[in-house]
């Protein structure tokens, strides 16, 4: 409840602040899974929750104090969606958090509704009649404006699966880290120990967990075997083609995954430039390529705007811009983004992406490779990009090679403005854009 309230009331980033709490509470293993349950599921149902509460709290839902409201929110999750708490567990222990923290008139409320919610329960459902996207919107709890965004992009059915997607738990996936072990003998040693893991149809490096813990505690990660990443995510190294012995730079480079896989494909052997604006972030790049045992990469700060004033003309090999963008590919990750974003702030980021584009181009040689990549869905900052910067930049086209795991990705994925638009419902992974970019002069 505090988390959610924090989330809330301070715009606090859900993902910093659960995990902040949960250090702070020293739960067991168990009580950590449905805390994380249900400060995820209770920030992606939101509108949902809240359209059907507002019917039962007479002086108004937003006129009740954050914690409040919240508390009301979380046990109303637990009532809709999950289904192995009993329902009177699930009020008994509003009540209880409303005694302690509130008054008297409070705990009485909090149980009025949770009982009233219980007699009536089969009238939840939602209501006739509605547009497509405000069904979607209702029944899915996604922003209505953002549902119609998506239908007009890619039509009812699809913008649906999306909403789906999104409010569906992440898989867990690892990189193996190659310069040290096999996919296939770590996934023996994995299985050893009782770990149950398949390997990713998506990219060699990838293994898929199905049970066995945080991966990111292991000793396996500590001494740098593996690395916690998403398949989507794994897919931008293997574009960029690394070869050893190549100069490369990575312009917005942190947390330094997409650096570390780079890396890992030259067998280390070659020079990584890995960028990033802020210092703290560039500590995290670095501390990866310690971990992993990589010591061709070579961590700088800077804004990657400014970086043809660091490095001269056709200096790269290849150049990946994994560019800053609205991040709407993971809100299954991040549930409190669809509820932050606002249709300008797509405008805007896009005005950067572009300005990026330009700026760092030049530093490509003629024949090299430039990797455009995103972590949204969105059409402006992926397709529209690469074929606005084309038709504007006539010596850049299209790589005419791809990886072969794109022939895989082409059967499901997107094929869109001669890049790899993945969605979260094709993979279940995180929503992805990918483009190769040429200099041909």
């Amino acid at each position: 409840m505090d988390v959610l309230t924090k989330v809330e009331q301070e715009g606090a980033y859900s993902n910093l602040q659960l995990n902040a709490g949960l250090q702070k509470a020293a739960l067991i293993r168990e009580d950590v899974a449905l805390t994380t349950e249900l400060v995820y599921g209770t920030i992606a149902r939101l509108n949902t929750l809240d359209y059907f509460l507002r019917r039962y709290v007479a002086k108004g839902l937003d006129k009740l104090q954050p914690w409040v409201r919240n508390l009301l929110r979380m046990s109303l999750y637990q009532l809709m969606y999950l289904d192995r708490i009993p329902p009177h567990a699930v009020v008994n222990e509003a009540v209880n958090i409303a005694k302690s923290k509130g008054h008297q008139g409070i705990s009485g409320m909090v149980n009025g509704v949770l009982r009233s919610i219980l007699r009536s329960k089969e009238e939840l459902v939602i209501p006739e009649g509605l547009t497509p996207a405000e069904r979607i919107a209702l029944q899915h709890s996604h922003p209505k404006w953002l549902v119609k965004r998506w239908i007009t992009q890619y039509g009812e059915q699809a913008a649906e699966e999306i909403c789906i997607a999104n409010n569906t738990p992440p898989s867990i996936s690892v990189r193996v880290n190659t310069t040290m072990i096999s996919r296939e003998k770590l996934m023996k040693v994995m299985a050893e120990q009782g770990i149950e893991a398949m390997p990713s149809s998506l990219t060699l490096e990838g293994i898929l967990i199905k049970s066995g813990g945080n991966m990111a505690l292991t000793d396996w990660y500590r001494d740098g075997l593996l690395s916690v990443q998403d398949e989507s995510s794994m897919l931008v190294a293997e574009a960029v083609g690394p070869m050893p012995g190549m100069r490369i730079l990575d312009c917005c480079a942190a947390p330094g995954g997409k650096t570390a896989h780079m890396a890992e494909l030259m067998k280390d052997d070659g020079h990584i430039i890995a960028n990033d604006m802020y210092p703290h972030k560039e500590k995290l790049i670095r501390e990866q390529a310690e971990r992993l045992g990589l010591s061709s990469i070579e961590t700088v700060v800077g804004d990657a705007l400014n970086l043809s004033e660091a490095y001269s003309e056709s200096s790269f090999d290849r150049i990946l811009l994994d560019a800053p963008c609205s991040g709407l590919g993971v809100i299954r990750r991040k549930p409190d983004l669809k509820w932050a974003k606002k249709p300008a702030d797509i405008e805007g980021i896009a005005t950067l992406q572009y300005e990026l584009l330009e700026k760092i181009s030049p530093l490509l040689r003629v024949g090299g490779i430039l990797v455009y990549s995103t972590c949204t869905i969105e059409p402006q900052e992926n397709e529209e990009m690469v074929r606005r910067f084309l038709e504007n930049h006539p010596q850049y086209g299209l790589a005419e090679e791809h990886p072969s795991s794109w022939t895989e990705l082409q059967r499901i994925a997107l094929s869109r403005g001669g890049g790899i638009q993945i969605l979260p419902q094709d993979f279940k992974s995180d929503g992805f854009f990918i483009a190769r970019i040429q200099r041909i002069s």
